[in-house]
């Protein structure tokens, strides 16, 4: 009998226990602040906390605590860095507090963008996300004269091959293409606004056509390495290593620290039904360039200040992934069973 009744009382626990989770429709991964969550210079944590009504709540096992909004919405900033990221957001979604089951996880980040591909203040949603750390490296001063730099996938003789290699499973994600458009269609014809600071010292880039136009939204690679590199041979190992890695599918626009490790946290809890990892939306916006104009110093262009301190990189990942985040929860009734554009 004294069985019976115990289990019973564990059973009206855990019901308890489920009932009190609080349902989350949208969690907003930030990954950097600079000081204080309000208040101060802003990172990308920041607008989010000053620019909602929202409560702090408390977490134990990240590294800032979470601002939760009434309607659903759950922020979070996971700290730099690609095992940041993965922990951070392990914890998260392992966090009994809340019901993740159904939640949007809407990376919302700046990024180094390839001058080929778009200018400062652009902005790009991922469909593959490629993790750069997980690879064979030489000092740049040690290369055999024939290779074009000295990063070589695990395993292989060469660069720019996987022949003969070994891959770990975690080096290459791709996401959920029919969100992914449906994202990009909603402001696809709404470019992020430009800013005179910026476009001013993008005149330097005037050997890339790109790196000059009017900020855009476009869908492209984004390339993860807790390594912040920089440069023209690295800018050619990079366009490399996304199209070896995606059988030439996607192209490298944006590097991050973060966004493989964030990937990897959600697919591995997602194997429990907690997280799913099918909603998972990455937007990159531009802050800097990931090589110096060409013919210019590589060391100089490494170092120098982002242009308008990248506020209008931090102004679009706000801006643009707070409109997807009111359309998910606006629509929350399709939305919470039925994946958009799929």
């Amino acid at each position: 009998m004294k069985i019976r009744l115990l289990s019973i009382a564990v059973l009206a626990l855990t019901s308890l226990s489920l009932q009190a989770k609080i349902p989350i429709k949208v969690v907003v991964v930030s990954m950097f602040e600079i000081g204080e969550d309000t208040g101060d210079v802003p990172g990308e944590f920041q607008f989010w906390i000053e620019r909602n009504e929202v409560t702090k709540m408390e977490a134990s096992t990240g590294w800032r605590d979470y601002y939760l909004r009434d309607d659903g919405l759950l922020i979070m900033c996971t700290g730099g860095g690609v095992t940041n990221a993965a922990t951070s957001v392990t914890a998260l979604a392992l966090d009994e507090r809340f019901d993740l089951s159904k939640a949007y996880w809407l990376v919302a980040g700046i990024a180094g963008v390839d001058p080929e591909d778009a200018p400062l203040g652009s902005a790009a949603w991922a469909k593959w996300i490629v993790d750069a750390d997980l690879a064979k490296e030489i000092d740049a001063r040690e290369i055999p004269e024939d290779w074009p730099y000295g990063y070589i996938a695990l395993g292989a003789k060469e660069p720019n091959t996987l022949e003969n290699g070994w891959q770990v499973e975690v080096v290459k994600f791709k996401l959920n293409e029919g969100l992914v458009d449906w994202a990009y269609d909603l402001f696809k014809d709404s470019p992020p606004t430009e800013n005179d600071e910026v476009k001013e010292f993008s005149e330097i880039y005037a050997g890339y056509p790109n790196a000059i136009k009017t900020p855009f939204v476009m869908i492209g690679g984004s390339l993860s390495s807790s390594t912040y590199w920089h440069g023209f041979a690295l800018n050619d190992w990079a366009n490399d290593w996304q199209a070896l890695h995606t059988d030439g599918e996607s192209n490298f626009v944006m590097s991050n620290m973060e966004d493989s490790g964030t990937a990897t946290g959600l697919e591995r809890v997602a194997k429990t039904g907690k997280v799913d990892f099918e909603r998972l939306l990455v937007l990159r916006t531009a802050s800097n360039f990931s090589t110096p104009p060409k013919g210019k110093d590589v060391a100089w262009s490494l170092n120098a200040p982002y242009p308008a301190q990248g506020r209008p990189a931090l102004e679009a990942a706000y801006s643009l992934t707070k409109i997807v985040a009111e359309e998910l929860i606006k629509g929350w009734n399709t939305y919470a069973d039925n994946l958009p554009g799929n």
